[in-house]
């Protein structure tokens, strides 16, 4: 079996490249696809099955688009990068830039960002610059710079990260050998649920085409609620956007798909991040326990979830390694077998 080559290469056919792209890779994509063991008895008349984001190189989704972005802003002669982030597009965008040669500046919002993710951009190589603005506002920020300074913004406002994104969907039908019925994703900067509506418009006839379901944070949906929030607050930081750079996209999926977009409660996401930890063994980030906090709400309210749902986990809980705060700490024991024993409420065999 030949190794998996990654995005640019395996799906060269559905993407804006061409002889001249550079062959860029960190062999990002072909993540698993998770049947549910746990959380699906929720869910009665649905299979539901979890993307796996967090297998990517850096960690989250943002590997697709950016390897796209990043090759081709080399391709065009770019010298540096630029990004504003709340964290995963920092990561990656250090990650492809380091691997491409590039320069990459990265503009967060000050305090806003989980440690693991800073890590990232910061080993990479990356000149991280922290400001005292929200994710909005580094946005504008370094929209101007790009411009000013001639650096290739690889944001998702960049077409190529979107049409990296949309790879996702393609793998999502060749693994099930179908197409899902419903979606689910967690929705910040809302280019993911854009990115993956095209794909499977590429790739599905009209009928065939699954529900997109969009999740977001109650303390940042602008999108539920129809207007820009100012100051979103919520512990799943990469979702905590007030004015996503793709709304349009996101309402366009959700409305011609015939899906939703609906908010949960911060103790939402953290139930269905320790849910998703100590059941289905995967450590999520907060933000991307949001799609399954969604599925657990409409189940409690009654709402009947049919058919093969696949539920998006963006990125890896150890990007935000604080969110293991919440769980019990070691607990310090003599270093017998019957301390440990009693540690498991069990009785040690005699002898050995």
């Amino acid at each position: 079996m030949r190794p998996w080559p990654g995005v640019l290469q395996a799906f060269a056919d559905r993407l804006p490249v061409s002889d001249r792209t550079p062959p860029l890779s960190l062999r990002e994509g072909n993540t698993p696809l998770v049947p549910s063991v746990s959380v699906a008895r929720d869910l009665p008349d649905a299979e539901l099955y979890f993307k796996w984001e967090g297998a990517n190189p850096t960690g989250s989704f943002k590997d697709r688009g950016m390897v796209v972005a990043v090759a081709k802003a080399l391709e065009a002669g770019a010298q540096a990068v630029v990004c504003a982030s709340t964290g995963n597009t920092a990561a990656s965008a250090a990650a492809y830039a380091a691997r491409a040669g590039l320069r990459c500046l990265v503009v967060l919002p000050e305090g806003a960002v989980a440690e693991g993710k800073l890590a990232q951009a910061r080993v990479h190589g990356a000149l991280v610059a922290s400001v005292a603005c929200s994710f909005d506002a580094a946005l504008r920020l370094v929209r101007e710079a790009s411009e000013r300074l001639s650096l290739a913004l690889v944001n998702s406002l960049n077409p190529y990260r979107l049409e990296g994104q949309k790879t996702a969907a393609f793998e999502i039908v060749d693994q099930l050998g179908g197409p899902p019925d419903v979606v689910v994703l967690p929705v910040g900067n809302a280019g993911n649920i854009t990115a993956y509506w095209r794909g499977f418009c590429e790739a599905l006839p009209a009928h065939r085409r699954p529900q997109m379901w969009g999740v977001q944070a109650e303390g940042a949906a602008p999108l539920v609620l129809g207007r820009p929030v100012e100051r979103p607050q919520t512990v799943a930081s990469a979702i905590r956007i007030g004015r996503p750079a793709s709304w349009e996209g996101a309402i366009r999926a959700v409305s011609e798909s015939g899906g939703r977009i609906f908010a949960v409660s911060d103790d939402e996401i953290l139930h269905a991040q320790a849910r998703l930890a100590q059941e289905e063994g995967l450590f999520v980030e907060p933000a991307s326990a949001a799609s399954v906090a969604g599925l657990l709400r409409l189940a409690r309210e009654g709402v009947r979830v049919r058919g093969t749902v696949v539920a998006v986990l963006t990125g890896h809980g150890l990007k935000d390694p604080s969110s293991a705060d919440r769980t019990p700490f070691p607990i310090r024991v003599d270093p017998t077998v019957e301390a440990l024993a009693a540690l498991l409420q069990i009785t040690p065999a005699e002898g050995g």
